[in-house]
């Protein structure tokens, strides 16, 4: 939970305060949304948790460029809208560790490249490590997904050890 205690001054830490937030033992001005990604901005949160809601409901992705299509704004607003769901989305799955059954694979994500070496050892291939915890009916719940050094033994221990 973000607020454990409730709404706190972010300078006093006092749960006081008056209906603007205008700390009562401070006289420190915050909001509900200062020191979160809505920090700053001049959309509404309504298009902020629809963004939300199509970034996490797309089954391939959804681009900056469809966002700016669906709100009617600049590309650079929801480049930087995109970037901020996925950071606080990044950052949320680096704080759930895996736990229970955990299945584990190796995969390899590829440029295109004409010529060269094919197949798994290319050169340009980047190796990454897939895992996925499961309940117990073997239904998968988290998914982590990280680039690898390679897939040897010790790298594979390495990355588990994180």
């Amino acid at each position: 939970m973000c607020r454990p205690k409730g709404f706190q001054c972010p300078n006093s830490l006092s749960l006081e305060y008056c209906e603007l937030h205008c700390r009562n033992h401070c006289h420190h001005q915050t909001s509900l949304i200062s020191h979160t990604i809505f920090a700053n901005t001049k959309l509404p949160l309504t298009t902020w948790f629809l963004a939300i809601h199509l970034i996490t409901q797309a089954k391939t992705g959804l681009s900056a460029l469809s966002l700016k299509r669906q709100f009617g704004v600049s590309y650079n607003t929801t480049w930087s809208m995109k970037h901020k769901i996925m950071q606080v989305m990044k950052e949320r799955d680096d704080r759930r560790p895996l736990s229970g059954l955990v299945q584990i694979a190796d995969a390899y994500w590829d440029g295109k490249q004409c010529g060269g070496k094919r197949g798994r050892g290319a050169s340009h291939k980047t190796p990454l490590i897939a895992a996925v915890s499961l309940n117990e009916d073997d239904h998968p719940l988290y998914m982590n997904l990280q680039v690898a050094k390679g897939f040897t033994a010790e790298a594979v221990e390495q990355w588990a050890s994180k």
